[in-house]
């Protein structure tokens, strides 16, 4: 029994040292434990201490907008309203010349429409005289004509040639008012 004993004194005393370095490491784990607990105080407290200076800078800032960006941003206003009038009035004599101008246009048509029928009907009414002037003619020569009629169909052929070339005046002028705009305003905006 003795050898027993001893071994037990002896496993009792092994298991006191490792008991005592075990409680040593957890002392030591501790202290490690307690000096970073220390370390993340004292880092939390710095932090707070930021936040309230950064607090107290803004209770102390002034409440209102800065008096040069109201007055920047009150310009910025103005000069936008200021714009969007200018391009409502824009809008609105483009619109206007439109309207004139299509005016123009139709009235223009018309007047060609019109011209084009009076052209047709002197040119229906030259070659209807040209015909009788050619029968006169043809009469005259195998002598069954009267010398008064071929003076008076030589007066309407005359008159026939003096209307076309009236036609033919107005149907120039009536171009040339139609261009006479475009050539303006092409030469307006190529000084401009």
């Amino acid at each position: 029994m003795g050898v027993s004993l001893g071994r037990i004194v002896a496993n009792v005393g092994g298991q006191t040292i490792r008991q005592q370095k075990d409680a040593d490491d957890v002392d030591e784990g501790t202290f490690k434990v307690m000096s970073n607990i220390d370390e993340l105080q004292r880092r939390i407290t710095a932090a707070m201490d930021r936040v309230a200076q950064g607090v107290d800078k803004l209770s102390t800032a002034p409440g209102g907008p800065d008096p040069e960006m109201a007055q920047a941003l009150e310009d910025e206003r103005t000069a936008n309203a200021q714009l969007s009038e200018r391009v409502r009035a824009l809008k609105t004599k483009s619109d206007t010349e439109m309207a004139e101008m299509r005016t123009q246009v139709e009235e223009c048509d018309a007047r060609m429409a019109q011209l084009d029928i009076e052209l047709q009907r002197v040119r229906r009414a030259n070659a209807q005289l040209n015909d009788a002037c050619a029968a006169l003619r043809e009469a005259n020569e195998e002598g069954v004509g009267d010398a008064h009629l071929i003076n008076k169909s030589m007066l309407a052929e005359l008159e026939s040639l003096r209307s076309a070339r009236a036609a033919d005046v107005a149907e120039a002028t009536a171009i040339l008012s139609a261009l006479t705009p475009m050539i303006d305003d092409t030469s307006t905006e190529e000084t401009a």
